[in-house]
């Protein structure tokens, strides 16, 4: 491994958000899910949860979506609601999920620098009433045309583009803020041999 590209690898997992995660519900095309990879593969974050509890598991992402995102990321794939909501709640402490109905919050409101999961349900039918027991609370993307929904890789960037907002003001971006057990194992995935 050249220094450049130790240097670029260590860089990238040291601004990586432990506390910020993405679940997908039944999300059926793999290019939203590969497009959703690599927003948060930008925004730093390292743990993604896929949850296939109606449709199949997917055999792959869209590459030409993702340009390998998949392969930086630490991917949780469940086929169980309530084993995938105990290991989440296990590892984030509000669960807000992306709903349109008239108690939901605007994102822009949400203070997305706790520990935070960010739930988007299926292209047509939205978030599924089961995971919806689980929520500490609703969001939407505030919008003023005709309709009333984005693509889900679209909803997914812009919300995680906020939290990124809120996070780099508050300065997350400018210290590590994995342990560094877990640097050392992403690290020895990602093909560094060095402790880091």
């Amino acid at each position: 491994m050249t220094p450049e590209r130790y240097k670029r690898l260590t860089t990238v997992l040291h601004h990586r958000q432990p506390d910020l995660t993405v679940v997908l519900e039944n999300v059926f095309d793999p290019h939203n899910v590969s497009a959703v990879m690599r927003t948060c593969d930008a925004v730093g974050i390292q743990d993604v949860y896929i949850l296939n509890n109606r449709i199949a598991p997917h055999k792959k992402w869209g590459y030409k979506s993702s340009s390998t995102a998949s392969e930086w990321l630490t991917i949780h794939e469940f086929t169980d609601v309530e084993k995938c909501f105990t290991e989440i709640k296990k590892c984030y402490e509000k669960i807000y999920i992306s709903h349109l109905n008239e108690n939901a919050s605007d994102v822009y409101s949400l203070d997305l620098t706790h520990s935070v999961a960010l739930v988007f349900g299926n292209e047509t039918f939205g978030v599924s009433d089961d995971i919806r027991r689980y929520a500490d609370g609703d969001f939407i993307i505030p919008q003023v045309g005709i309709i009333k929904s984005l693509n889900i890789s679209v909803a997914c960037a812009v919300t995680l583009y906020e939290a990124f907002r809120q996070k780099n003001a508050k300065g997350h971006y400018l210290i590590s803020r994995m342990q560094p057990e877990q640097i050392n194992d992403i690290g020895k995935m990602w093909g560094i041999t060095d402790k880091i």
